[in-house]
């Protein structure tokens, strides 16, 4: 293969994706109560979310070290694409950038390619920019063309999520420049999104999850261009059925080109929490 796609582990990769020998996963952690949680495939979101919600203490998370960027970029491949999660939202994206420049660095004559993609995305985000990457090489582009297009579907991703509590986001700042919600007990659920500079921001609100879940697939179906075009990603944390339910009401608004649904990995539930639904297109 003359080509990987290392993806920090807010990415949650599919059976395929795995077993196809081009993604790699850099693992974040997890710590809850003075212990750690790698994200990786020993990861195990039942007892994850028992420890949370068990736990007094707001979880947090630490992403790779440069050095273990640096050591993800060796090997045979001639081109390495990184994907992390929203610089606004992790460290993960500077953190690879600088364990490129550390590579390039002590391996100047490799003339190994390497490119930090930011998605100013998370969870299915990162996933889908992956998949991009791996369509563009097969489709021969070269490396620079690859990150032109790339970095341009990026620009065009839309991400969406509605989640039963929003306490992990809020406590770990990273719902700055949004207005406190004061309406648990009202169960008013806000329908999120990200900017184009991969914040965090509200979109609307409704009662109750199902109404919520509604508003959020009729803005999706508002502001979708060309969908027929496009791959449609689903990220749940432990409710399938949900899921599903939000899958078959966007395919019932519009056509597109495939959609998939996937389990939250570490990172994702930790932030998504017991019941949060992503979507991202």
């Amino acid at each position: 293969m003359d080509y990987k796609i290392i993806v920090d582990s807010c990415g949650e990769l599919t059976y395929k994706m795995k077993n196809s020998g081009i993604y790699v996963t850099a693992s974040l952690s997890m710590q809850v109560d003075g212990d750690t949680i790698v994200d990786d495939d020993t990861f195990d979101q039942a007892d994850f979310l028992k420890r949370v919600a068990a736990s007094p203490e707001c979880p947090k998370s630490s992403c790779p070290s440069p050095e273990k960027y640096m050591e993800l970029c060796g090997g045979e491949e001639e081109r390495v694409y990184i994907v992390t999660l929203s610089s606004e939202l992790s460290g993960s994206y500077n953190s690879a950038e600088l364990g490129k420049k550390l590579w390039d660095e002590e391996h100047a004559e490799s003339g190994k390619k390497i490119h930090v993609f930011n998605s100013r995305s998370a969870s299915v985000g990162e996933t889908l920019i992956a998949l991009k990457i791996r369509e563009c090489e097969e489709q021969g582009l070269d490396f620079d063309n690859v990150v032109e297009r790339v970095e341009a579907y990026i620009a065009e991703q839309h991400t969406y999520f509605v989640l039963e509590n929003l306490d992990t986001l809020r406590k770990n700042g990273r719902l700055t420049g949004i207005k406190s919600f004061v309406a648990s007990a009202l169960n008013i659920k806000p329908v999120m999104g990200s900017t184009p500079e991969g914040t965090i921001c509200q979109l609307g609100q409704a009662r109750g999850i199902r109404r919520a879940l509604t508003k959020m697939v009729d803005q999706i179906v508002r502001e979708t261009k060309n969908a027929e075009k496009k791959i449609l990603a689903i990220a749940h944390c432990n409710c399938p059925e949900r899921a599903r339910e939000v899958e078959r009401m966007l395919l019932d608004k519009m056509n597109v080109r495939s959609s998939f649904i996937v389990d939250t990995a570490g990172i994702s539930t930790m932030y998504a929490n017991d019941g949060g639904i992503i979507v991202v297109i």
